[in-house]
């Protein structure tokens, strides 16, 4: 436990971040590497299935997602989402947003944001993805009012933080 603490402290760029985002592309799984496009990796069968069928947890789900979303199969990441036994858990909430705005639908994107930050305000994921939309749709001075609320509400040094003060930097955001 105590290497835990240290290795992150001494190299944060290795740290999570709020709904296990990190500093790294998601690993690519079975999901991705094996199964055709819309199925996902079933852990207790190790086989691919659809998402509807699958046994996996909402953990795994959430991972499939965030791995799917990354790699831009943006419909497969919302499928998954739609059989999440929670879709109204706050990073649910913020993956939707994620995927909507990616795909193109930023209005809907926003609002999933919304909707997480009014169930969870100190959701720092969905301030910091909002922020890159805000920065990617060249509005500034929002994108930096998110990120003056990630540092208020302890997101100092996370992902969230970094990655929003990149879009700010550079206008583009991240796909993970």
């Amino acid at each position: 436990m105590r290497l835990t603490t240290l290795t992150l402290a001494l190299f944060p760029m290795t740290a999570f971040a709020a709904g296990e985002e990190s500093f790294t592309p998601p690993t690519p799984s079975e999901t991705t590497t094996v199964c055709d496009a819309g199925l996902i990796w079933d852990l207790a069968t190790e086989t691919c299935m659809d998402p509807a069928d699958s046994s996996n947890d909402d953990s795994a789900r959430m991972n499939d997602v965030r791995e799917l979303a990354y790699e831009g199969y943006l419909q497969a990441a919302l499928n998954v989402l739609d059989t999440l036994d929670d879709p109204s858990d706050t990073m649910a909430l913020t993956y939707y947003g994620f995927t909507h705005r990616k795909a193109g639908r930023t209005d809907l994107g926003m609002t999933y944001y919304k909707a997480a930050l009014q169930a969870d305000p100190d959701n720092v994921l969905a301030r910091s993805y909002m922020g890159q939309g805000f920065a990617e749709a060249g509005d500034m001075v929002l994108a930096q009012a998110e990120l003056t609320e990630i540092r208020m509400r302890g997101g100092r040094g996370t992902w969230a933080e970094w990655s929003l003060r990149q879009a700010i930097s550079t206008g583009t955001g991240y796909s993970y």
